[in-house]
């Protein structure tokens, strides 16, 4: 399933730098449940437990899909399209 995924707020060191990745990911079944632990191992480049914790992000990471909170969207549920933009910002900063 070809996606966009885009990161920001210090996540982009996570995945080597890149803030944007275009991705065809070989999904189980189309929802963010099955793309967190294919983009944990298969894209991070280091230090995956700041990415997730558990079975889905960790704490502080907004996830947006086509633009929408994905808490709206049904968080791990969420289905997902092909096309379809998936965003990752980190609210936790140092300071």
């Amino acid at each position: 399933m070809r996606l966009k995924l885009e990161f920001s707020g210090g996540l982009e060191l996570l995945f080597a730098g890149q803030k944007e990745l275009d991705v065809d990911a070989p999904l189980d079944k189309p929802t963010v449940a099955h793309l967190l632990p294919w983009m944990r191992d298969n894209l991070v480049k280091e230090r995956p437990e700041l990415f997730m914790k558990g079975d889905t992000v960790r704490p502080g990471i907004l996830v947006l899909i086509n633009d929408s909170d994905w808490e709206l969207c049904g968080m791990l549920e969420a289905e997902l399209t092909e096309g379809d933009q998936v965003v990752f910002i980190s609210t936790l900063h140092g300071g």
